[in-house]
């Protein structure tokens, strides 16, 4: 890096760089402009302008606009025509050009607790990089679980299921972005670019998929673990006061078994089409058992800055877990009245690390802002986009519009309730990055349609909450995929191969253990009491 990159007198532009001469065998602008990419790019305003000419619903003209302005920023997303980060502020223009929203409005979608969650989350795994500590917990997990001869499915399903494990008590996202470096530490040992073979490649590719996709996982099998399961449990005691609440522990023997099932069949889909036979042999050649000992043992003994920086990690977690933990047992955000969220636990813990000394060079902190120019700002801006679009499918009107497709659901036999609205959700959350604004925009209607078709309310309420997660197919579909796609290990089409037999899965978990598990545990087969 240029040493006078921080220097204030530093011009913006070189002032003495040589100007490039044109290469002669440079296409004719003609040319230039037929390519495919040119084609993708204008591929998104004219799938909008056919549906503002075309499309007409009941609602107001703002839910026309807001799809067409779907259809616009999803053809991009898909197709890549633009840098995903450019998409992604697309909405900056296309709400206030079409009626959907203010600028003001759609700018406040970029910056919410989440977002500052991801923000502060992302400073301490830089923190955790810079003193290698994210190596040292590689080596270990990859110690335990390659097995001798190098197992790659074992490796796998350790690495997936510590992720899973340790969702189970923290934010999907912060969860992702912690492990995410751990998984990435343990692949930084294979080779990259030509080199890498396609057994290396996939493996590398099925790590970073079940990181992504073990933390949603794993957040469904306690109330803590996701806020959908907050929301739920929040609008369960509202709607019926008179109802026995659910409680952590209520949901807990349902929602392990769940999570538990879906977990495996993460790594049943993961192993078949991503590890092949020759994968061990493949691995076998960078993953050797005494080699990673030695490595291991080179690393020493923790020094204080990476002790620090584990205690600080520990100290957000423990305040995530217990800021709100159930409406009985409200945690100590009650302290602030609400004002709290995760984000201000993640800021502050961020912060702190700028204090503390890393008594390795006098008045030298844990980190400094250099390290914080690594921070991955195209991921902030894809989550604002999705954020900002779910805010839009509300306030366009364009959810009433949908929400009113769901009316067939009133003819359905009753055991094919819980998977219908399972796959409705699950289909609609690819398209809101916000599981929990999938869930806050379910579950009202849900509860309506339950009382219209004399249904116990939790058969569709847990049905539409637990479908929210399954956000497998997009980049965009929940922040956890985001984390893994910036990798640049997976692609979209990696995402929909193995998203599609994995929501396929999850639909099919559900429809066995709602009528089964799920009318022990919740007494669905009885009325509301």
């Amino acid at each position: 890096m240029d040493k006078n990159y921080d220097d204030p007198k530093r011009p913006l532009l070189p002032v003495n760089d040589p100007i490039e001469e044109p290469c002669s065998s440079s296409p004719s602008f003609p040319e230039s402009l037929v390519t495919f990419k040119n084609l993708y790019i204008l591929l998104g305003p004219l799938l909008c302008a056919i549906i503002c000419l075309c499309v007409k619903f009941d609602g107001p003209v703002t839910s026309r606009n807001m799809l067409a302005v779907l259809a616009w920023v999803f053809a991009w997303w898909l197709t890549e025509a633009v840098p995903m980060p450019i998409t992604s502020i697309a909405p900056l223009f296309l709400f206030p050009l079409f009626g959907i929203a203010s600028a003001d409005t759609v700018a406040h979608s970029y910056m919410d607790d989440v977002i500052t969650l991801v923000l502060g989350s992302f400073i301490l795994v830089l923190a955790v990089e810079r003193y290698n500590i994210h190596r040292r917990l590689a080596l270990n997990i990859t110690l335990r679980f390659c097995g001798d001869p190098v197992n790659p499915p074992l490796l796998l399903l350790g690495i997936c299921g510590t992720t899973a494990f340790v969702s189970m008590w923290m934010h999907n996202v912060a969860c992702a972005v912690m492990m995410m470096p751990v998984a990435t530490g343990i692949l930084q040992r294979l080779p990259m670019g030509p080199a890498q073979s396609t057994p290396v490649r996939n493996f590398c590719k099925a790590v970073v998929l079940g990181v992504s996709y073990a933390a949603p996982i794993g957040g469904m099998s306690t109330l803590t673990g996701t806020g959908v399961n907050l929301i739920l449990v929040a609008m369960w005691k509202s709607s019926f006061p008179e109802a026995t609440p659910i409680g952590f522990n209520t949901w807990f023997f349902f929602g392990f078994p769940l999570a538990l099932l879906f977990f495996f069949a993460l790594w049943a889909i993961l192993c078949l089409l991503f590890l092949s036979r020759g994968s061990s042999q493949a691995l076998s050649a960078y993953l050797d058992k005494a080699h990673l000992k030695r490595e291991l043992e080179l690393l020493g003994p923790m020094a204080f800055a990476e002790k620090m920086i584990l205690a600080v990690f520990g100290m957000m977690i423990a305040l995530w877990m217990t800021r709100s933990i159930t409406e009985d047992i409200p945690g100590w955000g009650a302290l602030f009245h609400g004002r709290v969220g995760d984000g201000t636990v993640s800021v502050l813990m961020a912060t702190i690390l700028f204090i503390i000394p890393n008594k390795k060079q006098k008045g030298e902190k844990l980190m400094d802002w250099n390290q914080c120019k690594k921070l991955p700002w195209n991921i902030i801006l894809l989550l604002g986009a999705g954020f900002a679009i779910a805010d839009g499918v509300q306030s366009s009107g364009l959810a009433d519009v949908l929400s009113k497709t769901l009316d067939f659901l009133e003819q359905a036999p009753y055991l094919a309730i819980a998977p219908a609205v399972c796959l409705i959700s699950a289909i609609i959350t690819e398209f809101i990055t916000s599981n929990d604004a999938t869930a806050t925009l379910l579950l009202p209607l849900l509860i309506q349609m339950a009382k219209t078709m004399n249904v116990h309310p939790l058969v569709l309420m847990i049905s539409g909450a637990v479908g929210s997660q399954f956000a497998f197919m997009l980049p965009t579909g929940t922040p956890t995929n985001v984390v893994g796609f910036t990798t640049g290990h997976i692609d979209i089409r990696d995402m929909m191969k193995t998203g599609l037999p994995l929501k396929i899965a999850g639909v099919a978990i559900l429809s066995f253990l709602m009528p089964t598990l799920g009318a022990y545990v919740f007494g669905t087969n009885e009325g509301v009491q």
